[in-house]
């Protein structure tokens, strides 16, 4: 009975994880179409965003069953080749917070170290495993060598997360950590916009982040503080913001995803974009992989959180999707049982995992 009840109970952990994700993009899809019926916005890009997790969640969760160690290792591949190949990827420097493609640039090398590393906890030969470690490396090099600053810093915060997630014994904590860390870039971004940082801070940041940036970001403040409940309207910023209608080159975009939600779908929006991170963040810690896997996966999913916070990642179909794919991949069930690589006791047993399901 006790062996019938574990997988019984399993099952369940799992399809509540899985059913807070259809409600919580249901409702980021919902609540896209009212805003845009009110102000007559364009909803079209929320809409492929979401099918873009969506999608990516789903073939994660296969891939990551029927392939736990090729199909990561594929993922991070593809992430690759998409950042090299990049029309947009320049040679120079960026800086510190990228603006338009670059952010997706760095978006992806970020989400592709992050997947090599999941194939190199998921794989079972040391040599292998070394082979996916030199992988990751190699992405946060070719972050350096195409000049995003943001995409390097980025890699090697995922690897080196990565490496300590081993003697992670409670997952909780890890991925507590990891939401702590995206509310502080969160707020860090909010401080700067509002001018309520010291004066020589303000200057040391608004240097990195450009003034122009920070301009878009205190028009996204504004139109925010006069539409707080339903916002300006999906894709209604560029006809709104000052600073973009000065622009010589306007996107169109506030290059900060929380401030794009507050913007033009309000309060409700910003809460939508905080619950699909939050469901993210409770599937891993529901997920059946070792806690190694999850924790890797999630440092990438937070550093991704991070970028767009001070980007435009999100604006990519490449990028959400691929941040789907790495999420479903770290929560899908292989049908080869793994046991936690940082818990075995005396005799070659598993341990089990003390926050695992």
């Amino acid at each position: 009975m006790a062996s019938a009840a574990g997988p019984a109970s399993e099952h369940e952990r799992r399809s509540a994880s899985d059913a807070t994700g259809v409600v919580v993009l249901g409702a980021c899809a919902a609540w896209s179409l009212i805003t845009a019926a009110a102000h007559g916005g364009r909803p079209e890009g929320v809409l492929l965003a979401v099918l873009a997790v969506a999608a990516g969640y789903a073939s994660g969760r296969i891939c990551g069953e029927l392939l736990p160690v090729a199909a990561p290792c594929a993922g991070a591949l593809a992430g690759l080749g998409l950042a090299v190949a990049s029309p947009h990827t320049t040679q120079g420097p960026q800086v510190i917070s990228p603006l338009g493609q670059t952010g997706a640039t760095a978006a992806l090398l970020a989400l592709s170290a992050g997947s090599a590393c999941c194939a190199a906890w998921a794989a079972r030969p040391p040599g292998l495993r070394l082979v996916f470690r030199l992988l990751a490396a190699g992405i946060a090099v070719t972050a350096a060598v195409l000049g995003s600053t943001s995409g390097f810093a980025a890699c090697l915060a995922v690897l080196l997360c990565s490496l300590a997630a081993d003697r992670m014994q409670h997952r909780g904590l890890g991925l507590g950590g990891l939401a702590l860390t995206a509310v502080l870039v969160t707020g860090g971004t909010w401080a700067v916009a509002e001018n309520v940082l010291p004066d020589g801070l303000t200057t040391s940041l608004e240097g990195q982040l450009t003034q122009h940036r920070v301009l878009l970001w205190q028009d996204a403040l504004d139109m925010a503080g006069r539409e707080p409940g339903l916002g300006v309207g999906p894709g209604r910023f560029s006809e709104l913001s000052p600073t973009v209608t000065q622009s010589l080159l306007p996107d169109g975009k506030p290059h900060s995803a929380p401030f794009q939600q507050a913007a033009e779908q309000g309060v409700v929006g910003v809460a939508l974009l905080a619950a699909v991170f939050c469901w993210v963040l409770y599937a891993l810690w529901r997920s059946p992989r070792p806690t190694p896997v999850v924790l890797t996966a999630g440092a990438a999913l937070t550093a991704l959180a991070a970028i767009a916070a001070v980007g435009n990642a999100l604006s990519f179909t490449s990028v959400t999707a691929g941040a789907g794919l790495l999420a479903g991949l770290a929560t899908a069930r292989p049908m080869l049982e793994e046991a936690p690589q940082n818990a075995m006791e005396p005799g070659g047993r598993a341990r089990k995992d003390p926050l695992s399901p």
